[in-house]
């Protein structure tokens, strides 16, 4: 079976993110897509026109056999299963999964367009593929993910986050 390399953005700000991230991860696995590597979690800042909490977002590095249409399938039954509710364009969100790269393919079907095709314009997406993979090139822009963080007029801050410890 021919495994392929995918890029996956996992984001959430509702609820306890940080569990919210971990389950999704699990699921992922038990959906026999392999988390290889894990960014760091960041803390982001909503995009958008509506004020919300801000997001933990973190980027995945897996292996799957899937095709893009049918890892997109799954990605969102993984969603659903997780309680996500679609109701409105940009508001909050329990889990977001997106499909950012899948090996070097450029695709546009009715269920996914790979790469992302606002990655090049959130530094929520750059930074962690940054800490993952400086040197990907992108297969439309042909410029390494690093040019691009450079490049990229997001002003939104992304900060690793750390998570509170407890002082008893």
């Amino acid at each position: 079976m021919y495994m392929h390399l995918a890029f996956i953005q996992v984001g959430t700000n509702s609820g306890d993110r940080h569990a919210l991230l971990t389950k999704a991860k699990e699921l992922l696995n038990h959906a026999h897509i392999t988390i290889l590597e894990s960014s760091s979690i960041y803390e982001t800042a909503a995009w958008g026109p509506i004020i919300q909490p801000d997001f933990l977002n973190q980027l995945l590095r897996v292996n799957t056999s899937f095709t893009p249409d049918a890892l997109m399938d799954n990605l969102l039954a993984i969603e659903e299963q997780m309680g996500r509710i679609r109701a409105e364009k940009m508001g909050p969100r329990i889990i977001d999964l997106d499909i950012i790269f899948y090996d070097d393919i450029v695709l546009h079907s009715e269920k996914v367009s790979i790469p992302h095709p606002l990655l090049q314009e959130r530094k929520f997406i750059l930074q962690p593929m940054a800490e993952l993979n400086p040197a990907w090139i992108h297969p439309v822009f042909k410029k390494p993910i690093v040019q691009l963080l450079a490049e990229c007029k997001d002003p939104l801050p992304v900060n690793k986050w750390i998570p509170q410890q407890s002082t008893f």
